[in-house]
This record gives structure tokens, sequence and C-alpha cells, in this order.
């Protein structure tokens, strides 16, 4: 649990394996979250994860992005990796407790982090 700020910063109060919970706000998809701005996103596993998809990330200009990638630390492949480090971009890969952990105590610091949680999205029922 974190004290939520007064200032309106975006903490991630609870989470669980399909969720996160900014503020008051209960979040079921794939989203990109800082202190100051919460985005929708696409990819909904580690598995999905592209160069594109990082674009979107890599336009906020972070100095550190949090990668939750589920119940398990599931790392991206080798090259995705590398396009951070060339970007001179910290990439902290975690399962989704301690990722949002570490991004509440981040944004606490004033870092320019950001969050990117991989979240299964709402199931499909049947067709």
């Amino acid at each position: 649990m974190t004290q939520q700020r007064a200032d309106g910063i975006n903490l991630i109060r609870r989470y669980g394996a399909d969720f996160i919970v900014i503020g008051e706000n209960e979040i079921r998809e794939s989203c990109i979250v800082s202190a100051t701005s919460l985005v929708s996103w696409a990819p909904r596993s580690v598995n999905e994860l592209t160069s594109e998809h990082l674009e979107v990330l890599f336009a906020l200009r972070p100095e550190v992005v949090v990668l939750a990638t589920g119940a398990r630390q599931v790392f991206p492949r080798a090259a995705l990796r590398a396009e951070f480090a060339t970007r001179k971009i910290g990439l902290e890969v975690m399962e989704i407790g301690a990722a949002c952990r570490t991004y509440n105590v981040l944004v606490g610091e004033e870092r320019k982090v950001f969050g990117a949680i991989l979240l299964p999205g709402p199931s499909k029922g049947p067709e």
C-alpha cells in the first residue's frame, strides 16, 4: 500500500495479476504510467512486445522504465532490451508487485520513471 499524495502524482495503490489501481481508478488493460500521465498501451504480454510498442515509450523520454510482466518476471528478447541500452534508458523488468513498488519509490524520488504495465486485458467470452 502507498499513501496517496495530495499533489496528484500517479501512484499505484493496489495491484493484482490482471489489474492496477491508480488513485481511485482500476485499470485492467496494459498502460504506461508516469507521475503525471496515464496512457493506454497495446501489448498484453512480453511475447507481444515489439519495437513499435517501445517507440511509444521512447517518445516520452524516460530516464528509467519499470516493465511489469505479470505474475512472473519474463525478460523481453535481447534485441528489445538493447534498444533501451542504445538510448541510455534504464530498464528494470519485474513481476507486477515488485514493479509497482519500485515505480512508486522512483516517483517519490522525483525520477523521470515510467511504469510499462503489461496486463492481459479483459478475457474474451465464447464467440
